[in-house]
């Protein structure tokens, strides 16, 4: 069976908003220091396909079919791995009062 070339490559949920507000926020002082807090999670708490992942769609804006290719996976392993990847930020984030 060929490889599916198509995929949703839309996240809602609490997880993906925040992350998406925190890179894209309007108030400079804050975003900047959530940014900080977002790459130190990334970089500390993350295994390294997560990182890999999270830093090629949230920050090169590189779409899940299109990484699923880079990394020779589907785009449904790319998503779970994002998945994981977003819970953890989010939880992480939660945890320590950034986000309610």
């Amino acid at each position: 069976m060929p490889r599916r070339e198509s995929y949703n490559d839309t996240f809602t949920g609490e997880a993906d908003s925040w992350i998406r507000a925190i890179l894209e926020g309007d108030n400079e002082e804050e975003t900047a220091e959530l940014r900080r807090i977002l790459l130190n999670i990334i970089k500390n708490e993350l295994t390294p396909r997560q990182k890999q992942i999270i830093m090629l769609y949230y920050f090169k804006k590189t779409d899940i079919v299109t990484i699923g290719r880079e990394l020779g996976v589907t785009p449904q392993a790319v998503s779970a791995v994002m998945a994981r990847a977003r819970m953890k930020i989010y939880r992480i984030l939660r945890c320590c009062g950034r986000i309610r």
